[in-house]
């Protein structure tokens, strides 16, 4: 027993290693000058507008059917509660603690794409995920589907990062009414309609909107309701204004859930439950899979390019995080780091979170049973107990920059995710927990 534990902590070890040596080789690709802040978002837009979105399209397509339906509505349940979990998690440091407003981004919004992924890929390598197979699966069956829930998890985190992220660090420095906003009209661009990606820098989504926005805030401070002028891409303007502004407040919050991952989950998820579609594109050319041999594996070659690539971005926006911060140091303004603050957004990411999540998903499957609420899949299981888990996202850096908090912020966040980035490997302990876990609970 003794001896299967250690090699269990062993093999997530070198794992959770793996990851963190792509996060590096993006800070060395940086240190080199191969990537710069512009290229390294030129990827991230093409990654999360692209990349992702064929991604999504293929992992459900092929995973989803009528029969598996249900394993996917749980996994977006879950995907709201653990982000609502989070989300009143980081409200209470902020308003018991005194914490800064954006530790509710820190803790709500962990790396539910890139890292999982690439973790998952590498615990299959390491053969102890062997011990979750049922009946006569392969490996390979077993670790596709489990990629298809972490990206269904991970879009329900896109849709609200893109949603509610950037309005929760509104809440301490909202600015004042601008009346030079009004008197320059739609026109001109504002740097808070610049959101973000799945990952990691902005996405480009809103560059080509414009937006004049005064106090537009999200709970807990009570919201303002200002004049918002804004020009979507599908909405035309005369109808887009002549609502007003509290109206046009909302329908700008539930438009920003559209994004090009969440179209590409959704595309997947139809033709993963109709099942002429299903075998059009994902059936052998033999068996009437008359799309899967050129458009269907176009797609793949795409989405293949999408898990390393974040990651990379990653490292290269924590290297030039810290240069610029150690220039700024030289300069005589040092930043110090909240110990507070790091210290409950570490605990809270790689103890509460996993304890939480192992302990509450095996006692379901225990108390309901195999086939029970939670299904009869055991990677279902463990993958549920990961995805709460892990390293705050990247995309905290460009919340910060996109709201009204200060530059001394966003640096203190360079060095909070560099820091929960290189203690990582941490989750070794909760790949194991969860493992064993899932395994007592077939």
């Amino acid at each position: 027993m003794a001896s299967g534990l250690l090699s269990s902590f062993v093999a997530a070890i070198q794992a959770s290693l793996s990851v963190l040596l792509v996060i590096s080789y993006g800070g060395i690709a940086a240190h080199l000058n191969l990537l710069t802040s512009a290229n390294g978002k030129a990827i991230s837009k093409i990654c999360v507008k692209m990349f992702l979105p064929a991604l999504l399209l293929v992992k459900l397509g092929s995973e989803m059917h009528p029969g598996s339906a249900h394993r996917y509505l749980i996994v977006l349940l879950w995907a709201f509660i653990a982000h609502i979990t989070s989300f009143f998690i980081g409200i209470a440091a902020h308003w018991a603690f005194g914490m800064p407003d954006w530790i509710t981004c820190a803790i709500m919004f962990n790396n539910t794409t890139s890292y999982p992924l690439l973790l998952i890929q590498s615990l299959d390598q390491t053969g102890i995920l062997k011990g979750l197979l049922v009946g006569d699966e392969t490996t390979r069956d077993m670790m596709e589907r489990a990629k298809s829930y972490f990206l269904v998890f991970s879009t329900i985190s896109s849709c609200l990062t893109f949603a509610v992220g950037p309005r929760l660090i509104d809440t301490e420095n909202a600015p004042d009414s601008d009346e030079d906003d009004d008197k320059e009209g739609p026109s001109v661009p504002n740097e808070r309609s610049r959101l973000l990606d799945s990952e990691g820098a902005t996405s480009g989504r809103h560059h080509e909107r414009h937006l004049s926005v005064t106090n537009i805030t999200f709970f807990p401070s009570k919201p303002k309701f200002t004049t918002v002028k804004r020009r979507p891409y599908y909405i035309p303007l005369p109808k887009w204004t002549s609502f007003n502004a509290r109206t046009q407040w909302w329908l700008l919050f539930f438009y920003d859930f559209l994004n090009a991952p969440l179209m590409g989950a959704v595309l997947g998820a139809i033709i993963g439950l109709a099942p002429p579609l299903h075998r059009a594109f994902f059936s052998s050319t033999y068996e009437g899979g008359v799309f899967t041999a050129w458009l269907t594996e176009s797609w793949k070659n795409l989405g293949q390019l999408f898990v390393p690539l974040p990651l990379i971005v990653a490292g290269m926006s924590l290297y030039s995080s810290y240069q610029e911060s150690r220039q700024t140091s030289e300069g005589g303004q040092r930043t110090s780091i909240p110990l507070a603050t790091t210290a409950f957004i570490l605990v809270v990411r790689f103890v509460v979170w996993p304890v939480l999540s192992i302990s509450l998903i095996y006692l379901v499957v225990k108390s309901e049973g195999r086939g029970g609420l939670l299904g009869d899949d055991p990677m279902l299981w463990f993958t549920m107990m990961l995805m709460p888990t892990g390293p705050p996202a990247m995309k905290l850096i460009t919340m910060i920059q996109v709201s009204d908090a200060g530059v001394e912020d966003e640096r203190r966040i360079a060095k909070i995710l560099t820091i929960s980035y290189i203690v990582s490997p941490i989750l070794a302990f909760t790949v194991v927990g969860a493992l064993k876990a899932s395994q007592a609970a077939i």
